[in-house]
C-alpha cells in the first residue's frame, strides 16, 4: 500500500440510512487459523476481505493450507488437521497484524518446524514479551529482538511443551487466544484466568469446530486431546467497525442510523454501554443467533451527548473503540474521564497520545494521563491538519470528527484503514459524511 492517502472531511452534515458494515475482523482470523486446523472443509461467509485478515490467511497457505477465496465475503478452506501444517519456505509477512502474530506465536510454537514471523515497521514495534514469557514456561523457544520486538524466530518444539496454569496482569484477548492454541498441543491441561472480561470469540469458535474449552468464572481450560471437525461460520458485522457510525450518528444533528446484522457478543459491546451511559439514543433490535454468536441490527439517533466517568470495567469490553468515543467526548457537555485503559499506548500507535495531540490541534481541552485521557467537551471543533501517525482507528475518528467540526479537517497516512475497513469511505460518504481524499 502506498503510505501517501489522505482524508479531508468537509464540515456538518448528518448521517442518514441503513448500512451493513464488513465482517468481524477477530472472527475472520480465528476462522482462517482454526478452519485450517479441522478436518473437512469450512466455509466462512462475512469473512473481512482487508489487509489484517488477508495477513492470516496468506501465512496459512504459505504453511501448506488450500484455501478458496475470498469472493464476496466467502472463502472455503481445506482443513488439514490439527497436526498437517507444513513448514514455509520464507519467513511468515503478517503485516500490521498484531492479532495475526500473537495467536500464530502460540499455534506454532508447538509445532514440528522453525518459523520465523515479521511485520511492517509499525507491527514490529509492539510489545511481543506478553505471549512469550507466558508461552516459554510451556516450554516455548522464541527469540525476539533486544526489546521483545518482532521479528520472532520461533523454534517448534512438538510434544514438548506443557500445559500450565497462567494469570494474566492484563486483560487480554490476544494473550488468552495465544495460550489457548498453545494449550492444543501441550501436554495437561493448560488455564488462563483474565483479570477482566476479554473478547471470548477463541472459546466459542473451538467449541463450535468440536474442540473442548470449558470455562469457570474467569478462567479458560483447554488440552490437547480434542479435535477440529469442518463447520460452516457466519461472520457477523464487526461491531469496532460500527462504532464510527454509532458514534457519527449520535453527535450530527438529524441523523437516522441502522446498521444491520453486528455481533453483540456481550464480551464486544463496552461502546454501546458507553455510549447509552452518555445519553445516545441506540435501540438493538431483531436480536438473534448466528454460528453461536449473538447478532442484531443497531439504530441510533441524534442525541445530545453528556460526559461521564467511563467505568473500568467497561474499558476492555471497548478497548478498540476510545478513539471515536474520545470524539464523541469532545461533542458531549461536560467532562469524560477515561481511567485504567494504559493497553491503548500500545496499539498501532500510542492511541492516547495521538488522539490527545490531534483534539488539541481542533482545539479541543484533552489532557492525556498515564492510562488515559481527562476531555473536557462542549466546545467547538476546529478545523485543522492532523495525522494519523499510520494507524486506521486513528484516521476514520479523525474523519467522523468533521461531522461537528466548524472548518475542514485534513488527515494525513490513511493508507492503514486498508487493513480493517476498506469500504469505511465509501459507506461513510453514502451515508453522508462528506469525505474525499487528496
Amino acid at each position: 500500500m502506498s503510505q501517501s492517502i489522505t482524508f479531508q472531511v468537509l464540515p456538518g452534515g448528518s448521517l442518514r440510512g441503513e448500512i451493513r458494515v464488513p465482517g468481524d475482523k477477530s472472527m475472520s482470523h480465528r476462522s482462517i487459523m482454526l478452519g485450517s486446523l479441522a478436518e473437512g472443509v469450512t466455509h466462512v461467509r462475512g469473512f473481512l476481505n482487508a489487509e489484517d485478515a488477508m495477513s492470516t490467511l496468506e501465512a496459512f497457505r504459505a504453511m501448506g493450507v488450500e484455501i478458496e477465496g475470498p469472493v464476496n465475503g466467502e472463502v472455503t478452506i481445506h482443513g488439514v488437521g490439527k497436526h498437517g501444517l507444513k513448514a514455509p519456505a520464507k519467513p511468515l509477512y503478517l503485516g500490521n497484524s498484531g492479532t495475526s502474530m500473537r495467536l500464530l506465536s502460540g499455534l506454532l510454537a508447538g509445532q514440528p518446524f522453525d518459523c520465523v514471523l515479521t511485520g511492517d515497521k509499525s507491527l514490529e514495534s509492539r510489545p511481543m514479551k506478553r505471549v512469550t514469557t507466558p508461552l516459554a514456561q510451556m516450554g516455548a523457544v522464541i527469540e525476539t529482538q533486544d526489546k521483545g520486538t518482532a521479528p520472532l524466530h520461533i523454534k517448534g518444539q512438538a510434544g514438548k511443551l506443557k500445559g500450565m496454569h497462567y494469570d494474566m496482569p492484563i486483560a487480554s484477548a490476544q494473550v488468552k487466544s495465544c495460550l489457548l492454541l498453545a494449550g492444543m498441543y501441550a501436554e495437561g491441561q493448560t488455564s488462563v484466568t483474565e483479570p477482566a472480561p476479554t473478547r471470548d470469540h477463541t472459546e466459542r469458535m473451538l467449541n463450535g469446530f468440536g474442540y473442548p474449552v470449558t470455562r469457570e468464572g474467569s478462567t479458560a481450560k483447554i488440552d490437547s486431546k480434542g479435535k477440529l471437525t469442518a463447520t460452516e461460520i457466519d461472520v457477523p458485522s464487526d461491531i469496532s467497525s460500527a462504532a464510527f457510525f454509532l458514534v457519527g450518528a449520535s453527535i450530527a444533528p438529524d441523523s437516522d442510523v441502522t446498521l444491520k446484522h453486528v455481533g453483540i457478543n456481550p464480551t464486544r459491546t463496552g461502546v454501546i454501554d458507553i455510549l447509552r451511559l452518555m445519553g445516545a439514543n441506540i435501540e438493538v433490535l431483531n436480536e438473534r443467533e448466528v454460528g453461536g454468536e449473538p447478532v442484531a441490527d443497531i439504530r441510533v439517533r441524534s442525541a445530545q451527548l453528556k460526559g461521564i466517568e467511563i467505568p473500568e470495567e467497561l474499558v476492555p469490553l471497548a478497548i478498540d473503540e476510545f478513539p471515536v468515543l474520545f470524539v464523541a467526548a469532545a461533542c458531549a457537555e461536560g467532562q469524560t474521564v477515561l481511567t485504567g485503559a494504559k493497553e491503548l499506548r500500545v496499539k498501532e500507535s500510542d492511541r492516547i497520545q495521538v488522539m490527545a495531540d490531534g483534539l488539541q490541534i481542533l482545539g479541543v481541552d484533552a489532557q492525556p494521563t498515564e492510562d488515559g485521557m481527562v476531555v473536557q467537551g462542549g466546545g467547538k471543533i476546529a478545523g485543522g491538519v492532523v495525522d494519523s501517525h499510520g494507524d486506521h482507528r486513528i484516521a476514520m475518528s479523525f474523519s467522523i470528527a468533521g461531522l461537528r467540526a466548524a472548518g475542514p479537517i485534513t488527515i494525513n497516512d490513511c493508507a492503514n484503514v486498508n487493513t480493517s475497513f476498506p469500504e469505511f469511505r465509501q459507506l461513510a460518504t453514502q451515508l453522508g459524511l462528506n469525505l474525499s481524499t487528496l
